[in-house]
């Protein structure tokens, strides 16, 4: 600031409390007037195991966090969710669609990090492996202002979501390159989502950093993370590579 090095843009600063705590992501639908809460879920940012390397998109995620009790539930819809909603409308601005909280977890109880108006990924693997609902209608509702007649279930299970990238990323990652063996991985309790892939003729190719979402629900965390890295095991793809430690901070 004395020294002026970033100019006009240097003029001002902010200054904002230090927050310590752990992660999670909170969703909610909101039809314009009301909000309906999913559930949480908490990701692994860094590419490396045990939180190293630089920061990705997501490389994996798990839910339900015990860290979101059915209290911090309430009090980050009646302190956060609910007052957003009620706020945008107030001003004629009114929301319809999916509210993201990012959320730390502090010894003072939740803060507000910021939101996001979509799903997260590859927190949206693991709630959607975890609904026993049909979501579609709920979005329908969601659009249509009557979430109050929306009733959504939920399996008392766990859902675990392994990334797996491409060799290279996040800087550079290896495109091009075959995967095979995707059957053997799936099952009825293992989804293997898409995210960066492309077919050439009977071929299925890497076309990106983060490219499959290997993802399974089991009846607890410990139970889903083995069912899912079990399937990363039938994956044949040397190309690829994943952190072996999802799960494992709450497991």
């Amino acid at each position: 600031l004395s020294e002026s090095r970033f100019g006009a843009a240097g003029t001002e600063i902010i200054v904002e409390e230090c927050l310590q705590g752990e992660e999670a992501s909170f969703f909610a639908l909101v039809d314009g007037a009301n909000a309906l809460p999913l559930t949480a879920a908490q990701d692994h940012k860094r590419v490396g195991d045990g939180d190293t390397g630089p920061n990705t998109g997501g490389m994996g995620a798990f839910s339900p966090t015990p860290l979101v009790t059915p209290g911090v539930e309430a009090e980050v819809m009646e302190r956060m969710i609910l007052p957003t909603v009620r706020a945008m409308a107030r001003d004629g601005r009114p929301f319809k669609g999916v509210l993201y909280a990012g959320l730390m977890l502090t010894e003072a109880g939740p803060k507000l990090l910021e939101y996001n108006v979509r799903f997260g990924d590859p927190e949206c693997q693991v709630l959607m492996m975890r609904l026993m609902s049909d979501i579609v209608p709920a979005l329908i509702a969601t659009r249509d202002g009557i979430l109050k007649e929306v009733d959504l279930r939920w399996y008392d299970k766990a859902a675990l979501c392994v990334v797996m990238a491409s060799s290279g990323y996040p800087d550079e990652p290896l495109r091009g390159t075959e995967i095979r063996g995707l059957q053997k991985a799936s099952g009825t309790e293992v989804k293997v989502f898409h995210a960066a892939t492309k077919r050439d003729g009977d071929r299925l190719l890497a076309d990106g950093g983060r490219v499959l979402g290997v993802t399974a629900l089991g009846r607890d965390l410990a139970a889903a993370r083995g069912l899912a890295y079990g399937a990363v095991g039938k994956i044949d793809w040397p190309e690829g590579f994943c952190r072996r430690d999802i799960g494992l901070r709450r497991g």
